[in-house]
Order: C-alpha cells, then structure tokens, then sequence
C-alpha cells in the first residue's frame, strides 16, 4: 500500500494529539514532524523575527526530528502549515503534489506555484467566527468611544458622554467570503443594514445571504458612500492592494469609520493617517498593518481615534481543532481522489 507522506511545517494552529489525528484518516497516511528542521531554515533565510516568533509559538507539542530538512522536502507529497514557501524549497520538493495553508491568505506562498500543478488549498471558513466577533467588538468600541472609557479610567475622572447606536447604521462589506458573511450575520443580529461589494456579482444581481445591497467592485464608492462602518474582508491580491487610497476615504462620510481585518496593504497606510488626522473620516478599527508588528514611531498609535489590534482576530481556542478538521477533511478527499476543499486559484490569490 502506497504511503501519502504528509510533512508538518508549522506548530501554529495544532494541539496535543493533532499528528496522531491526522495520521488516523487513513493507513496510508505517514505524517512526519519537520517544524524544527523547517523553522532553523527559516532562520538561516533571514525570516523576519517576529513572524518566526510567531510560527513557533506552539511548537512545543511537536517531537525533535532527525531526518534534516532537505530528506523531509524529498519525501514529501502533502505540506502542511502556515508559512512562508522559499522558491529554492519548493525545487527541493520534487514529489509535492498539495499545499494546504492552515491560514486563509496565501500571499506567502512562492509565485512558483503558478507555474505548477501543485494543488494548493487554505483554511476558509476556519477563523470566521473570531474575526466576525473581534470585528462587532470594534465596531462597537469605536461607536461607545471605549478608548475615551479607558483613559478616563486611568485618569479617575467620571465624565458622562453621548455615543453611537448600531442598530439602524449601515456597514459596507469589501469582501463577501466566509469571514464577510459571518460579520454580515453577526451585524444583522444587532438591527444593521449590511451592503457589500463583491468580485463576481454582475449589476443589478439580487442580494444573497442576507445582504440588503450587493454592489460590484466597479461601484465601490457608492458603498463606502452609503456605509456608517466599512469593513475590509477581502483577499490581498493584486487587484486588492491599494484599493482604499485617496478618493475612497474622500468618497466615506466624515461621520464613518473603517475597520480592517484582512491585509494591510489593502489601504494605502499614509494616506489613511492623513484622513484620520484630517477628519475626512470619524476613526478606524485596525487589526492588519502594511508593515508588522507596527512600529513604535508609526503615528497611528499616537492617533485618538484609532483602535489598534495585533493581528489577533482569527485567534481564539477552538481555532486549532477546526483547522485540523478541516485538513482531515481534505485529506480523505485528496486520498479518495473527490474534490476537494478551499482550492486556490494562484494566479487569483483566492478561492476558485
């Protein structure tokens, strides 16, 4: 019987007894342990500190391997994980067939691929719930002034003051995935108006999923126009960087904030700071950074109308067990020749 050798690279988003589950899908699975080997190379490449900070963070669950890395590459038909794909790796991996990212973005994944048959699958779906919540926590921290709360705290001062409702307020939704429709749900559940933009929708197209207004990429000023809250959800590709520059925050009420819980790069940094300083919009509610961690000089810290999150919303306990569940999903799909899950479009940066 054939064994599909399946290689862990990263200890993010596994638990105590995650290999052994993955090895129970199947007896032709052999799961091998490189987490160690692959974060030394990792290093040697020069992988920023923080993000190898993070990939390591739960790699105490995983065993000292002995095969090096460059064996465990070779032998190699399935990798899993979250992390960032050197191009010379991937001619290591002369047998690689599928690449599952136990992230949703994946922008960190070489261009080569492109040029491969390799199947490549992410999490979707996995981390909707906690960025749904951490986005309504936001959205209800800028509309209730909680940072006012907080320092008036530290400062003892009882000052009573007037603030936002939600209900009735109109979000706009950049991105209408499992992340955006989960947020819609949740902003539906506390009597808001959800429009959205989405890639596909041709004019006119009726609402779905309980969207009130669905808009396509072409009219995306009209929905920023219209929105108390905007939302960012949507992939960072190519035509997603940068899309929220100048005219689109000019194109927001000034009464309106922004919230960001996809990729940095989607809003042209400088130029938000400049809306926020200047009033063109009323705050933002920021998980995600052009560049991280966020530097201690970068002047969206010292703005008073900024909440900043350090890229923590998808985090959250149950977050490692859904994601291994959905790779064993997979896995009997990929074992059994069905099609499978979450497949990506390289080309795109997203879900076919």
């Amino acid at each position: 019987m054939e064994k599909v050798n399946v290689l862990i690279v990263s200890g993010t988003d596994l638990y105590p007894g995650a290999l052994e589950k993955i090895a129970e899908v199947s007896p032709r699975v052999l799961v091998k342990d490189g987490v160690r080997q692959f974060m030394a190379e990792q290093r040697l490449s020069g992988i920023n500190w923080k993000q190898a900070e993070r990939l390591e963070k739960d790699m105490s669950i995983t065993k000292e391997g002995e095969e090096d890395l460059d064996s465990l590459l070779a032998e190699a038909e399935v990798i899993f994980g979250r992390f960032t794909f050197p191009e010379d790796m991937l001619k290591k991996a002369a047998n690689l067939k599928w690449v599952h990212s136990s992230s949703v973005g994946v922008d960190s994944i070489s261009t080569d691929f492109i040029k491969t048959n390799i199947i490549v699958t992410n999490s979707r779906g996995v981390p909707a719930i906690p960025i749904a919540e951490q986005t309504l926590m936001l959205m209800l921290m800028l509309a209730k002034n909680a940072q006012r709360l907080v320092i008036n705290k530290e400062k003892k001062l009882w000052e009573r003051f007037d603030t936002l409702e939600l209900r009735d307020k109109t979000v706009g939704l950049i991105g209408l995935g499992a992340i955006g429709s989960e947020i819609a749900r949740l902003a539906k559940g506390v009597g808001m108006k959800v429009i959205a933009t989405r890639r596909s929708v041709i004019t006119g197209e009726e609402a779905i999923h309980g969207i009130d207004e669905l808009y396509p990429l072409s009219q995306l000023r009209e929905l920023l126009h219209k929105s108390d809250f905007v939302t960012i959800a949507a992939p960072l590709t190519p035509e997603t960087q940068g899309m929220i520059g100048e005219e689109e925050l000019k194109a927001m009420r000034k009464t309106a904030f922004i919230i960001n819980i996809a990729r940095g790069r989607i809003i042209n940094e400088s130029i938000l700071i400049r809306a926020l300083k200047e009033s063109w919009i009323a705050g933002a509610g920021l998980d995600v950074f052009e560049s991280e961690p966020l530097a201690s000089n970068n002047e969206l810290w010292m703005l008073p109308n900024v909440i900043i999150s350090p890229h923590i919303s998808s985090n959250s306990e149950k977050r490692p067990y859904r994601s291994v569940a959905l790779f064993c999903d997979n896995l009997r799909r990929y074992i059994n020749g069905e099609p499978m899950l979450n497949m990506i479009s390289q080309e795109r940066g997203y879900r076919l």
